[in-house]
């Protein structure tokens, strides 16, 4: 009996050697592929950032000025205020090695300061949206917490505080709530961030765009 389980043994341990090596070549090969693309990003000359995806702080859309002496919702209202006249671009998900090699090296140290105030910007929104919720003033709650969404954030509480008052909250019809919800999937499908799955989960997404642009790509290719 000692000999079949000595011989399963080796023949594990075989297999899982040559498993281990195969995972060890692939990520060389991986590392090697990242030195090379930083190597290069590094050489690439500064480029115009004038056609960025820049982000507009409207103080048309959001309900400033209606803190009513609240300290909280003032506090809010102040920090996006802070970040009206900042250029504020969302790069969430894009390396810097990626960003040199689009618009060059001299550009990076310009560019995570754009994307910091992103981070920033989105961040306040769903603070002043949340603090507006808490007091129960939906209405101003949503547009905040919306005009978070056209930025493309992805911070979950954002959404599931937008599909609670769209679903409990605003006195929606049940075509209207349909529509509101249908609205945040394209842009949830689109975010480039760990949390893009679990808010399209939220939003009753089994199969998204993506997966089924998989699916399809693997039907086709057999």
């Amino acid at each position: 009996m000692k000999f079949p389980i000595l011989a399963s043994i080796i023949i594990v341990a075989f297999f899982f050697n040559i498993s281990m090596r195969r995972v060890s070549r692939k990520e060389e090969a991986r590392e090697l592929s990242f030195w090379e693309k930083e190597r290069k990003s590094n050489n690439v000359r500064k480029k115009s950032l004038e056609n960025l995806d820049y982000i507009s702080i409207s103080t048309n859309v959001l309900p400033f000025g209606t803190s009513n002496n609240n300290p909280e919702l003032e506090n809010f209202e102040q920090e996006v205020l802070a970040l009206k006249d900042e250029k504020i671009v969302n790069l969430t998900g894009i390396t810097n090695t990626d960003l040199k090699l689009e618009y060059g090296t001299a550009n990076i140290t310009q560019l995570s300061l754009y994307d910091q105030n992103y981070t920033s910007l989105v961040r306040a929104l769903q603070n002043w949206g949340k603090a507006l919720y808490d007091e129960g003033r939906y209405e101003d709650a949503t547009k905040v917490l919306e005009f978070a969404v056209k930025t493309r954030s992805d911070i979950t509480a954002t959404y599931k505080l937008l599909i609670d008052m769209y679903k409990t909250k605003l006195l929606l019809s049940a075509p209207e709530i349909e529509q509101k919800l249908n609205s945040l999937i394209p842009i949830a499908d689109n975010l480039n961030s760990l949390s893009r799955l679990t808010i399209l989960k939220l939003l009753g997404c089994e199969e998204t765009t993506k997966e089924k642009r998989a699916s399809a790509h693997k039907i086709n290719a057999t």
